[in-house]
């Protein structure tokens, strides 16, 4: 364990979307080794939470409390859309430092598509895109917002069996899916438990 260990938590978080108050009063602390699963419907607010864990986003009430360099995963990619995903990935694993770069696109089946320009690729290429960059960031606290999105079977298994070897490995993930992962331990909760009662939105 490393003399300072990763966490993330939120204290009595509220969030905004315009006029529109999402959620009040969340709060959870995730240790080493922990995956939490946040579920609801659409426009519930998981993106929301997902970006104030981020630091992207400021809470309208609370706080989000982070150790530990995180990675995010969302609907950007990032990557140059008029580059071959190779040399797009390679410029990030170059920033990132990643030192297993090829074991990173087998992985994530990405090696045949190597030459294929971004644009091309489809969304759930696309997303296993967005996984290879998540895994070359090397960060302790993995941010992932709807992972399973656009992905077959076979990829959605593989998501889960990431963040199980990343909890192993004493990583921390926070998930916000509408659709179930495999992991042994994860805790969870439904954003809408956190809703505003029909008063506090009026008022």
């Amino acid at each position: 364990m490393p003399a300072n260990p990763p966490s993330l938590s939120a204290h009595d978080l509220a969030c905004r979307r315009g006029d529109r108050l999402l959620f009040r009063r969340l709060s959870f602390a995730l240790a080493p080794g922990a995956a939490c699963h946040v579920t609801g419907a659409n426009g519930a607010g998981k993106t929301t939470l997902i970006r104030a864990a981020a630091g992207l986003t400021t809470p309208y009430a609370g706080e989000v409390r982070r150790t530990g360099a995180l990675a995010l995963l969302d609907e950007r990619s990032g990557l140059d859309p008029d580059l071959p995903l190779g040399r797009a990935l390679a410029f990030w694993f170059g920033l990132d430092g990643a030192g297993k770069a090829d074991t990173i696109m087998a992985r994530l089946r990405l090696e045949a598509l190597a030459e294929v320009p971004v644009r091309y690729l489809s969304t759930g290429q696309k997303k296993r895109a967005a996984l290879a960059r998540v895994l070359g960031q090397a960060a302790p606290i993995w941010l992932l917002d709807e992972p399973l999105s656009g992905l077959d079977t076979a990829s959605q298994g593989l998501v889960s069996e990431l963040v199980r070897e990343h909890c192993a490995q004493q990583g921390i993930a926070l998930i916000a899916s509408h659709q179930p992962l495999d992991v042994p331990g994860m805790t969870s909760f439904a954003i809408e438990d956190f809703a505003p009662a029909q008063q506090e939105h009026e008022a």
